[in-house]
């Protein structure tokens, strides 16, 4: 690769619309699929699911855990998904959420960053709840492999809201520091899904934006959430796209639609 994380994503928005699916393979919704909860079933899901929006969305972010529950069935089945997902040309957010510090944190960036990884994918989710300088060696390894981060700042989950609002400023703090200079934006992004005083604009990074859906919250909510920083918004909707296997191409459209008509 020759263009950053930030780069790509720009690019996908602009040409793709402001959308991320998340494919999210729970038991209850492969069985209402009429699918075996199985590795097979989830392998079936899992390529229904990118027939239908690998090559619509900007950004694909499937949730490793659904996927590691079968063990190394699962995971190849994040595998497969994960390269079919590129050669549609859709970006993959892996949803890992992981976050510790030295060695450790060094060989979750190498399973998730490092190019020649099985499961190398464009960006990944961390968390900075042991401190923002725990991520450094994430961060070091998402832009020697032109890829990406999501740090978590302040998520749609009100159980998290007392604890992230003690940590976010840090959060945003050091995510400006990192962008600063990058052009069209930074490659190390935020999670938000509420409101933020903070002027998000200064992050010069991507925002993704959970909740939508049957989370509850709206296309007519997103403008809420970024302010001026509204253009680098990356708002992911799962469940509500793909409770029919039968509709995933047009809900998905649609929701784009409707996101891009309030940005």
């Amino acid at each position: 690769m020759t263009e950053s994380f930030g780069e790509r994503l720009r690019a996908g928005l602009d040409k793709r619309g402001p959308l991320c699916v998340g494919i999210d393979p729970h038991p209850g919704l492969l069985h209402a699929w009429g699918l075996d909860d199985s590795p097979a079933g989830l392998e079936r899901f899992c390529r229904t699911v990118t027939g239908a929006v690998g090559d619509l969305a900007a950004v694909v972010k499937p949730q490793s855990a659904f996927f590691e529950r079968w063990g190394s069935r699962g995971v190849a089945v994040l595998e497969e998904t994960i390269a079919d997902l590129r050669a549609a040309g859709a970006l993959v957010l892996l949803d890992v959420k992981r976050g510790d510090i030295g060695s450790t944190m060094s060989a979750y960036a190498e399973a998730y960053l490092d190019r020649g990884s099985p499961l190398a994918v464009d960006a990944i989710t961390v968390s900075p709840y042991l401190g923002f300088g725990s991520l450094r060696v994430a961060i070091a390894s998402a832009l020697a492999n032109d890829a990406g981060l999501f740090v978590l700042a302040r998520t749609s989950n009100p159980e998290a809201a007392e604890l992230q609002a003690l940590v976010a400023d840090q959060v945003f703090a050091g995510v400006t520091e990192v962008n600063a200079g990058a052009s069209p934006m930074g490659s190390i992004g935020v999670v938000v899904g509420v409101p933020q005083d903070h002027p998000l604009e200064r992050l010069n990074g991507p925002i993704l934006a959970p909740g939508f859906g049957a989370q509850g919250a709206t296309a007519a909510d997103l403008p809420g959430i970024a302010g001026a920083a509204s253009h680098n918004l990356v708002p992911s909707v799962s469940r509500a796209v793909l409770d029919d296997p039968a509709l995933i191409r047009e809900r998905a459209a649609r929701w784009r639609d409707d996101f891009a008509e309030q940005l």
